[in-house]
């Protein structure tokens, strides 16, 4: 997962949703960006011309970088999840610091593509989706343990089911919510984490923090149907 920064305003409807540019990326790096908020904004479908014209190349360097689009897909997905893991290690170190978690909404739409990034995977299906919402689940078993080691996170009893289970309830509710209640303009990236934002983020919290049953009598009914089943 990159952050996104591309070149010039993705073409068509893109046109509210570009990503900022950066002179300082490497041609390689400038087309990867460019083809993941373009992938963001308009699916895997994209054309190689339009994210050439994106990150300000040709067609030609495009293919020269990286041999396919699939190629640079496979260059997208790998640095989407980087991103995806360094912003979530930032938010456990953060927390165990002290830091507010609303100290990142004012930072939440520079990471927009990142969220239309695995939107778009999701809606795609097939094997790279799956394989890219795999290395998700794997990724958030290894923050979450450093949650629990910083202290900020309690124990699980299993934190890999744990782990899969938040990571796949986050992802098909923010599917559903924008299947449900899509943008005005599906390209403006900026309205879909603020849209998710105010719909999610206090139901979530308070699960998170108060719970949602008043007793455990739930949880040890299903401890001891684990441990004897029938």
């Amino acid at each position: 997962m990159r952050s996104a920064k591309g070149g010039q305003n993705p073409a068509g409807s893109a046109s509210n949703a570009s990503p900022p540019g950066s002179s300082d990326l490497t041609a390689r790096a400038r087309i990867r960006d460019a083809a993941a908020f373009r992938f963001a904004v308009e699916g895997f479908g994209a054309s190689v011309r339009a994210i050439a014209s994106d990150a300000g190349v040709s067609a030609g360097l495009v293919m020269h970088h990286f041999g396919s689009k699939a190629k640079l897909r496979d260059a997208c997905d790998e640095n989407m999840l980087a991103t995806i893991r360094r912003l979530k290690r930032e938010n456990v170190a953060e927390a165990a610091a002290g830091q507010s978690l609303f100290d990142k909404f004012a930072a939440a739409e520079e990471n927009a593509a990142v969220l239309g990034y695995v939107l778009r995977s999701m809606q795609d299906g097939g094997p790279l989706a799956r394989e890219f919402i795999d290395h998700m689940v794997d990724d958030a078993v290894g923050y979450s343990r450093e949650g629990v080691a910083a202290g900020v996170i309690v124990p699980s009893r299993d934190e890999a089911a744990r782990a899969r289970y938040l990571t796949l309830s986050a992802l098909g509710a923010l599917l559903l919510e924008v299947t449900l209640n899509p943008p005005a303009d599906p390209a403006d990236l900026a309205s879909i984490v603020r849209g998710y934002l105010r719909s999610s983020y206090l139901p979530m919290l308070e699960l998170f923090t108060e719970g949602y049953l008043t007793s455990r009598r739930a949880l040890e009914d299903c401890l001891a149907y684990m441990s004897t089943p029938p």
